[in-house]
């Protein structure tokens, strides 16, 4: 069948929020009660999301304070730097809550079955921190590449760190397709970096087209395919 569009040959993929889910709102719940920050899953829940997506820009703020502004949105009240250290602290004392969301093997199934090579590009400690989730969910296997911003020593949404993993494919950066949670930090970096570009909203409409919106990972061979037909 000939193809209108490039070859997608290569899919690439973020990790936590992607292909597993981390959140554990229950357990950073009880970690705020012992730093004396009153909030319940709920509003735990809403902080992070809420944070989450006010930060996705391109200017990149750290783990504590990450961690601040979600304890300060949860408890509807002031939370110091060294009450949200403390907090990572204590996160760093447990190993990380990792499990599948209900599309990834699926999707990665179909993309296999296709011939799609694979990799994840994440914002993460290491290389092997990343690869030890892939292999405690069962899914290392499918990916060819790994590339951590901890082992990299640069991380999303600078370009430079998809350059390397495209590189590291053998591929030209439009040969690719990056698929993630974050709408500038994924998909659009991505995009400013020579590929194209999908962002996963697993709580969104769907219709989004700046950057492109999808709700589930299943569409991704869909849009492979769309992707290779021109359209």
């Amino acid at each position: 069948m000939p193809r209108d569009g490039p070859a997608i040959r290569a899919v690439l993929f973020d990790l936590g929020g992607t292909l597993v889910d981390y959140h554990d709102f229950g357990h950073w719940t009880e970690l705020a009660h012992r730093c004396f920050v009153p909030a319940d899953e709920e509003q735990m829940a809403h902080g992070f999301f809420e944070v989450e997506r006010e930060t996705d820009t391109r200017e990149r703020i750290g783990q504590v304070e990450f961690w601040r502004r979600t304890l300060e949105r949860a408890s509807e009240r002031p939370v110091d730097a060294p009450t949200a250290t403390r907090f990572t602290e204590l996160l760093k004392q447990r190993p990380g809550f990792f499990r599948l969301y209900s599309d990834t093997r699926r999707c990665l199934d179909h993309l296999k079955a296709e011939g799609r090579r694979m990799a994840v590009v994440s914002n993460s400690s290491s290389e092997a921190h990343v690869r030890q989730i892939l292999h405690s969910t069962g899914i290392l296997p499918f990916f060819e590449r790994v590339v951590s911003s901890g082992t990299e020593g640069v991380e999303k949404p600078d370009p430079e760190i998809f350059r390397r993993a495209v590189d590291r494919l053998k591929i030209p950066a439009g040969d690719a397709l990056y698929v993630g949670n974050l709408a500038f930090t994924d998909a659009v970096a991505a995009h400013e970096a020579g590929l194209r570009s999908l962002w996963l909203n697993r709580a969104g409409t769907g219709f989004g087209r700046d950057p492109p919106e999808i709700t589930s990972l299943l569409e991704v061979p869909l849009w492979v395919r769309q992707l290779e037909s021109g359209r």
